[in-house]
């Protein structure tokens, strides 16, 4: 059954696409090393795969905060925005929790971008690492 809830998880066709990339180089970059390893690591491995696959990624993205018309930088920073479409957060800790999850869609809120992934590379099994996000 499809309601309103499902209409505000969708995103457009293009940004999934993208999305869809962004989780087949994370499998590429975990079958290559596994779990262990620092989230450095993972984010510059993330960001080569997926340039390799010809897509657009910056690293370490600063995102200012509006705060009363004015434009703070407060320290936030994307780990990878690719395309411009996908905000990714790496992570290599023993298990994301909910405070990694208002991260991630505080940087989709003050970005403007929709879609966004938190990849938790310390998994045995990365799709048990793998969130989802959509505003």
């Amino acid at each position: 059954m499809h309601g309103e809830h499902d209409e505000i998880r969708r995103v457009p066709a293009d940004v999934n696409d993208v999305g869809t990339a962004v989780m087949d180089a994370a499998f590429a970059v975990h079958r290559h090393f596994g779990p262990g390893l620092l989230e450095s690591v993972y984010e510059h491995c993330l960001a080569e795969e997926l340039s390799q696959r010809g897509l657009r990624v910056e690293r370490q993205v600063a995102v200012p905060v509006s705060y009363r018309e004015t434009r703070l930088d407060v320290g936030f920073r994307l780990d990878l925005l690719v395309e411009r479409k996908v905000v990714v957060e790496v992570k290599a800790i023993d298990a994301l929790a909910s405070i990694h999850t208002a991260q991630i869609l505080t940087y989709l809120r003050f970005s403007g971008v929709r879609l966004g992934y938190l990849i938790n590379f310390n998994s045995i099994m990365l799709k048990d690492g793998f969130r989802r996000l959509v505003l």
